[in-house]
């Protein structure tokens, strides 16, 4: 997989085909269209034309099986979430992470839970 190079942006509809192939390593259209098709009412020509795009746009590679193709990832998914994690800072909170973490503590939508893991992962980054 390609670590550095990112891809031109993703749709959230390619991101859910992404998904599957980043949980599967390689598939096939088919394969995709049996974990995505029945719970987003998509047709199996819908999930060729999101792999076509992902294709165009150097996400996934493919691979001539038979009479099929098989389609891998050639971005990581920490890859991916990073970049568009840093967009979105980058975009909404002027580049400051604490910014995103100091709007969402105000809005209420941290849990208890989450501030736990937040102090968690400070005190580790501090030590």
């Amino acid at each position: 997989m390609r670590k550095t190079d990112q891809p031109e942006r993703i749709s959230e509809a390619e991101h859910a085909v992404m998904e599957v192939l980043w949980d599967r390593g390689t598939a096939s259209a088919s394969e995709v269209c049996d974990s995505v098709c029945e719970t987003r009412d998509w047709s199996l020509a819908t999930v060729k034309t999101l792999l076509s795009r992902l294709v165009q746009k150097g996400a996934i590679e493919t691979k001539p099986d038979g009479r099929r193709f098989l389609y891998s990832p050639l971005i990581a998914r920490a890859d991916y979430v990073g970049g568009e994690s840093r967009r979105l800072v980058d975009r909404l909170f002027g580049g400051r992470a604490a910014s995103l973490v100091a709007h969402l503590a105000q809005t209420e939508a941290l849990s208890e839970d989450d501030v736990s893991e937040i102090e968690a992962l400070l005190k580790e980054l501090k030590s």
